[in-house]
């Protein structure tokens, strides 16, 4: 990795927030891809706000080092946050190789929301594009701290947020989660 890169991810760490209610193996698989971006400094926090799960989320969160968040709001993660730009990621879902670079960019550039492009193999057909909406948060969500406070509403949730947003995408790939 160039030396610059390194620098930029320092200079420009985000935040990543889950939301998550009984999803101990779906976080495992999220948190496990999301590794490299902690390594590499470009994570500097994953902040899980859990909503009353009875199963090993929590223990989950606490082995990869996550902060924990049992039956707070959303809110309550945008404080919790460090950084300045914060990442919705859905329990299950994963970004693949090569999403570090577009997203430090992304937010090196103080660009507005963005997400992911849907890996190939995960793409969905077309008339199901055009004729069924989608989980607006099933291909992440990367907005800076001050824009989500600024839209966010209480009671509301990290999808609700997403939804009507005019997002740049991202030339980075996303595996979304499962459909439930």
């Amino acid at each position: 990795m160039e030396i610059h890169l390194i620098i930029l991810y320092w200079l420009l760490m985000i935040s990543v927030l889950i939301e998550t209610h009984n999803s101990d193996e779906l976080l495992a698989r999220t948190l496990g891809a999301l590794v490299g971006g902690a390594v590499e400094g470009l994570l500097s926090d994953v902040v899980i706000i859990d909503h009353g799960s009875t199963d090993q989320t929590h223990r989950v969160a606490d082995q990869a080092g996550c902060i924990f968040l049992q039956d707070q709001t959303l809110i309550d993660g945008f404080r919790r946050a460090r950084s300045d730009w914060l990442l919705f990621i859905e329990p299950g879902a994963r970004l693949l190789d090569g999403w570090m670079e577009p997203v430090a960019v992304h937010v090196e550039r103080m660009q507005g929301p963005a997400c992911f492009t849907r890996s190939h193999t995960h793409r969905r057909p077309f008339l199901n594009r055009v004729f069924s909406p989608s989980n607006p948060l099933a291909e992440g969500l990367l907005i800076s701290k001050r824009q989500s406070m600024a839209l966010f509403n209480p009671g509301k949730t990290a999808v609700d947020l997403a939804r009507g947003l005019a997002m740049k995408r991202l030339r980075a790939e996303i595996i979304p989660a499962a459909l439930k």
